[in-house]
């Protein structure tokens, strides 16, 4: 993980409000963000990229921001689901913590235990089946 963008993950997770404790984490080249065990965002090579729904997308873009992208071997993958947060969020801790917050709530949720999912509703909620 590079220290500069452990460095930034901490300085950015410090700033955000409203959403709890915000926790960095290795993430490939960079670090994570996440709240509740949700990761809502990254930082990737000095750049913080932020979750994003269809709208989070359009308002992002509509401020010049670009998506995630990455070169493999053979072609350069986008990934639509991360946009990188313009500098007006970033220097705003008003703004930040805002788009913090539509990042969380943008993300996936944690599966629940997929042995519990797996199991047929009449046996998963059945008082035989032991969930301890």
């Amino acid at each position: 993980m590079s220290i500069a963008a452990l460095d930034l993950a901490r300085e950015v997770a410090e700033r955000i409000q409203g959403i709890g404790p915000v926790s960095v984490s290795r993430f490939f080249g960079g670090a994570a963000l996440k709240a509740d065990g949700v990761q809502f965002g990254f930082v990737m090579k000095g750049s913080l990229y932020l979750r994003v729904d269809s709208e989070g997308r359009a308002a992002f873009e509509a401020m010049g921001a670009l998506r995630f992208q990455y070169s493999s071997s053979s072609k350069t993958v986008t990934v639509t689901s991360y946009c990188e947060a313009p500098a007006e969020v970033m220097d705003d801790p008003d703004m930040l913590s805002l788009w913090a917050v539509r990042a969380h709530a943008a993300a996936p949720r944690p599966k629940r235990d997929a042995a519990k999912q797996a199991l047929p509703r009449n046996v998963r909620d059945s008082a035989c089946y032991d969930q301890g």
